[in-house]
Formats: C-alpha cells, sequence, structure tokens
C-alpha cells in the first residue's frame, strides 16, 4: 500500500479547499483589496490629471490673450505706417496719389496672401487613413474581409 504524507492540521472553521493569504485572508478578500486600491490609484491619477489640465488651460488662455493683443498692437503699427507712408508720399507727389499707391501695396500683400492660403489649403488631403479603414469596416462586419485587400 502506498502512504500519503501528512497533510498539516487546518484551523477549526476554515474550507480546506479555500486559499489563503499569508495573513489569514481568502483570495477573494485580497482581490477585493487590490482591486480597490488600484481604483483609488486611478481616481487619484484621474484628480491629478484634472488639475494639470487646468493649469496648463489657464496659461493657455493667459498666452493667448497676450498674442491677441500683439496682434492688435502690430495691426496698428501697420495702420500708422501706412498713413507715415501716404504722408511721406505725398510730399513729392501728392495725397491723392499717395494714397491709391498705398491702397494698391496693400492689395498687393492681400492678394499674395490670399493666393498661398488657397494653395496651402489645397494640399489638404483629409484624413486619408481614417477614411481608409472606415471604408473597410461594413465588408468586416459582413464577414467579407477578403474584399478589403
Amino acid at each position: 500500500m502506498s502512504q500519503h504524507p501528512a497533510q498539516p492540521p487546518q484551523p477549526a472553521g476554515k474550507d480546506r479547499g479555500a486559499l489563503q493569504a499569508a495573513d489569514g485572508r481568502s483570495v477573494g478578500e485580497v482581490m477585493g483589496d487590490i482591486a480597490g486600491d488600484v481604483s483609488k490609484l486611478m481616481r487619484q491619477e484621474i484628480a491629478l490629471a484634472k488639475a494639470e489640465a487646468q493649469q496648463s488651460v489657464t496659461k493657455v488662455g493667459k498666452g493667448v490673450g497676450m498674442f491677441v493683443g500683439a496682434a492688435i498692437a502690430g495691426l496698428l503699427l501697420l495702420v500708422f505706417l501706412s498713413v507715415s507712408a501716404w504722408w511721406g508720399l505725398g510730399q513729392f507727389i501728392g495725397n491723392q496719389w499717395s494714397a491709391l499707391i498705398v491702397a494698391l501695396i496693400w492689395a498687393v500683400i492681400a492678394g499674395v496672401l490670399a493666393l498661398a492660403g488657397r494653395a496651402e489649403l489645397q494640399r489638404i488631403r483629409g484624413l486619408s487613413g481614417t477614411t481608409e479603414t472606415l471604408s473597410k469596416i461594413p465588408n468586416a462586419v459582413k464577414g467579407h474581409e477578403e474584399d478589403n485587400r
């Protein structure tokens, strides 16, 4: 007859099949503690991310406000430079002609910027990767993935 090794005695009131941690807690209790700790950690990380995002948004708002102020100041600078050019040229060719010349210079600048902006917008191809992937979804749902190749 084969002999089985002796098993250590089980504490009274405990299920022999239940796994236990070193401190006597069941696996379910340990897993519950782990899940609670992970949940707490996630909540803390989300709170930290929200606080950092709020600080970043505040700084972005200040930066954008400063850029708007700089743009307004730059626009006023251009207006005063245009008036100065108008008056300066007016000393040589008359105010009417100098106003027309300054206006034509601004028309050329506006035209060049408009053409450059239009060319830049025409280079946009959209979301080609996303469009291609989305076009394959109906075939995949129908089970015809081979049609996507």
